[in-house]
């Protein structure tokens, strides 16, 4: 069967090169998987901290004695020296830091949106509540819609993960990267497995969400600026796509079409509030926002519990007016998307009007030009290009020249 990509408008991404499956930590101690899934030093070392000036000296401290720390969780390996990890936030971030009545230091949450690509940081305002900081474009994911059910499948993963300082990675061979946290307890209850799934640079990636360097180290520089102003951990939530009426009637025919349900009402309740939702697993599903005296438990029965009733009756009322607009369109005949499987998704930039095919190039596993499998248009502001090859032919990436990159364009490749 033929593969299609089709290229449509997305905002602005660096060239890919290189070899975009590369294991994230080369020199970290640890092995790339099979399934290609993202490595990093100190990816399970959980750092204690147990005061905000230890936050501070472990966040200020010199990047050797940072890697060093990290790269101890496991062994070999040795860190490299840069100081990646310590830019400060541009005057650029700081000036819109306080447009927005936000304090450097304040508490971060994180989205993402694989439809869309997109990766949303979220901050607490001096209100006390989230609003939305930053929306940086996705250089790439890998795999299809829906949640990572296991190692090799390569999915990036889907749900609620708590992000803690040992997860935060400076040594990764990827600029910079931060894990995941996957699995969870969600994903260990029912059962699913993989490991070192990241947010990271270089923009190429398997199994992970790939930034370009200068967006993960703005995102890194948030998060650590979070930590040293107190804040523990910070939450991930990553989403199929934006959780809308719209949304849900075109994915109605999906298989994870339950899965997502259950992630529209963690979503619900953030939109909501703005604040970030209390997640417990029991049952084997998600729970938001609930109180109970009795301790959850991921694969045993819930125990009576209570929504704050403020919160309760607020997403009640949304999910009641989204379940009738979804209602209205599958009435209507709006189209469902087909099931696809095996999507990558990157961005890579091109200016407009340049020659498609002098600005792209797709190339062989060994990384050699295959001259046979390019196609050729003028690519002007909000057109469309595709390119058809045969799903048995090695991988194929694609690259750009620098020379004709736009800061202002790019376009997002969507394999079907």
């Amino acid at each position: 069967m033929p593969r299609t990509f089709h290229l449509v408008d997305r905002p602005a991404c660096p060239v890919l090169n290189g070899d975009s499956l590369a294991s994230d930590h080369a020199g970290s101690g640890f092995t790339r998987q099979s399934d290609h899934s993202c490595f990093g030093a100190g990816v399970r070392c959980q750092l204690t901290l147990r005061s905000r000036s230890l936050v501070l000296a472990l966040l200020t401290s010199t990047v050797v004695a940072a890697a060093l720390a990290l790269a101890g969780c496991a062994p070999g390996g040795a860190p490299t020296a840069n100081n990646r990890h310590m830019q400060p936030l541009s005057q650029r971030m700081l000036a819109e830091l306080e447009a927005k009545n936000m304090e450097n230091e304040s508490p971060i949450l994180v989205r993402i949106f694989k439809e869309e690509a997109e990766l949303e940081v979220w901050k607490q305002d001096k209100s006390g509540r989230f609003a939305l900081l930053r929306t940086y474009p996705i250089c790439r994911w890998s795999g299809q819609l829906g949640p990572k059910i296991k190692q090799g499948d390569r999915q990036a993963p889907e749900g609620f993960y708590t992000i803690t300082p040992g997860l935060m990675n400076p040594n990764s061979n990827n600029y910079l990267a931060i894990n995941t946290g996957f699995p969870n307890a969600y994903d260990r209850a029912n059962g699913r497995t993989g490991a070192f799934l990241m947010i990271h640079g270089d923009c190429s990636s398997s199994g992970c969400y790939a930034m370009t360097d200068e967006q993960i180290a703005e995102i890194y520089a948030l998060a650590r600026e979070s930590f040293s102003g107190g804040q523990k951990s910070f939450q991930l939530e990553a989403f199929p796509f934006r959780m809308t009426p719209l949304n849900m009637a075109r994915h109605r025919n999906s298989p994870h079409i339950e899965f997502w349900k259950m992630l529209k009402q963690g979503y619900d309740h953030f939109e909501v509030t703005h604040l970030e939702p209390k997640v417990d697993v029991c049952e084997k599903r998600y729970v938001f926002n609930a109180e109970s005296v009795a301790p959850f438990s991921p694969a045993e029965h819930c125990p009576v519990y209570n929504v704050p009733e403020d919160i309760a009756v607020a997403v009640r009322d949304r999910q009641r007016r989204d379940n009738i607009q979804t209602a209205e369109l599958i009435s209507r005949g709006t189209p469902t998307t087909p099931v696809t499987m095996g999507v990558d998704v990157l961005s890579a930039a091109v200016k407009p009007g340049v020659i498609w095919e002098r600005c792209f190039r797709f190339v062989n596993r060994r990384g050699e030009p295959d001259e046979q499998r390019r196609e050729g248009r003028p690519l002007q502001a909000g057109a469309s290009a595709t390119v058809t090859f045969r799903a048995g032919n090695p991988r194929y990436r694609v690259a750009c020249g620098v020379a004709r990159l736009a800061p202002h364009r790019s376009s997002a490749i969507v394999g079907e």
